[in-house]
């Protein structure tokens, strides 16, 4: 597994501002890697064995291709906002498009090692990394160097972790960087076992991933272009 896209950064505070948060930079930015939303992916015809999660496990971490497409959404004590996701993996890009009712419209969060872009449609924001376009435009920042691990059940390598596992050997919950994820559904895609719900907790922040669709191999490594008048 090639190390991954997003600097290891510790969070500065978890002190949210009440006006500036649901922002359209401040939602996409940190919705874009967590979530809260209604559905759920289809439960697979192949029920899960006991060996599976092990026999999987050289295949799970040398994942490092995706494309996820599900439901993404935040709640905490003052709001509740969810949107749609579109996430492309590859070993040295990213794609995250988030659309829906949230109030930033259709936004595109971009990465290769060393440089992150944010498009919407108040403008086109860079930094070199998520974390420092966080601290850049909204003061704060937040640990999101995991979450490319923990969207496969794995925890981040070389960082502390506590995990407990269902009666069939799968992860139940994760806990790491503060948060705690809350493994509740899994889908079957190309012969691996892959989260398709996710709830992840800090302190009053309660997110959920929902996976409607997974297709392991399938991100694309090349940046699309940007449209002509500067939309993505």
């Amino acid at each position: 597994m090639s190390p991954s896209l997003f600097a290891n950064v510790q969070p500065r505070h978890l002190s949210l501002p009440s006006r500036r948060w649901w922002q359209p930079l401040g939602a996409l930015l940190l919705l874009a890697w967590l979530a809260g939303c209604a559905g759920q992916a289809p439960a697979p015809d192949v029920p899960r064995q006991p060996d599976d999660w092990q026999r999987q496990q050289q295949d799970l971490a040398a994942l490092d291709t995706w494309k996820v497409v599900g439901k993404v959404g935040l709640r905490t004590a003052e709001e509740s906002r969810s949107a749609n996701l579109d996430w492309s993996q590859a070993p040295d890009h990213y794609r995250m498009l988030i659309s829906g009712p949230f109030g930033a419209g259709r936004s595109v969060l971009e990465g290769r090692r060393g440089a992150v872009t944010l498009t919407t449609g108040d403008g086109r924001f860079e930094a070199s990394s998520p974390e420092a376009l966080m601290q850049q435009q909204l003061g704060w920042s937040l640990p999101i160097s995991a979450l490319d691990y923990w969207v496969r059940g794995l925890p981040a390598p070389g960082r502390p972790h506590q995990q407990s596992d269902d009666e069939l050997g799968f992860p139940r919950t994760l806990s790491q960087d503060g948060w705690t994820i809350h493994y509740r559904d899994w889908t079957y895609a190309d012969s691996l076992w892959l989260p398709s719900r996710l709830i992840m907790t800090y302190d009053d922040i309660r997110a959920t991933l929902v996976v409607n669709q997974w297709q392991p191999g399938s991100g694309s490594d090349q940046a699309p272009e940007p449209a002509a008048d500067g939309s993505p």
